[in-house]
């Protein structure tokens, strides 16, 4: 790597005699890099945010939620406590009917010794599918943002990424350069002039 000397703000821009093409065509890259990678980030990150949060306003939608009847008694040996944790829960077989009318049935969490016919909310999608219960408001604004920050950061690495390895292919043809010229140019420095 080259010694680089302290940092100048806007070097690369700077009119001086030695600049060469590549310095020129680096100044260009690193600028386009940059431009890219804000751009590709911000509306990358945009466009994620965006889907997400249409996507968990349809679930709030569209899903809703259903009584459901536990059709076995629930294995293990009921509480006093009703306040159970969601830990403290078995699986139960559990049917529902959905809105076009079909029957339909599945598993879900329902306290230990829980009798058959206990009614068992569930949340239902229109065909009458199980589903879980969609995100609240505050919780789709919350994973939507973090899911266009992630989706914004990796898009942005591409072309951040790009600009630093083909600066990297232009420093090191800028070195080749130079060891060209020395070569050439280094022993005519070793005579003596008369």
């Amino acid at each position: 790597m080259a010694f680089r000397g302290p940092r100048v703000w806007l070097w690369r821009w700077r009119r001086n005699p030695l600049k060469r093409p590549t310095d020129t065509v680096e100044a260009w890259v690193v600028l386009g890099a940059w431009l890219v990678t804000v751009v590709a980030g911000v509306l990358a990150g945009l466009a994620a945010t965006q889907s997400v949060e249409s996507g968990l306003a349809r679930e709030r939608a569209e899903w809703h939620r259903v009584d459901a009847v536990l059709t076995a008694k629930a294995p293990g040996k009921a509480t006093a406590d009703s306040r159970t944790a969601s830990g403290d829960q078995v699986w139960g077989n559990v049917r529902w009917t959905a809105p076009d009318g079909s029957r339909h049935t599945g598993q879900v969490r329902v306290r230990p010794g829980s009798p058959a016919g206990t009614a068992v909310p569930i949340w239902s999608d229109p065909q009458g599918h199980l589903v879980t219960r969609p995100a609240t408001v505050t919780q789709a604004h919350v994973r939507a943002s973090l899911i266009g920050v992630l989706v914004g950061i990796s898009a942005a690495a591409v072309p951040l990424v790009g600009g630093r390895v083909l600066c990297g292919r232009l420093e090191r043809r800028r070195l080749d350069l130079w060891d060209t010229e020395w070569a050439r140019f280094g022993p005519l420095w070793g005579r003596k002039t008369r």
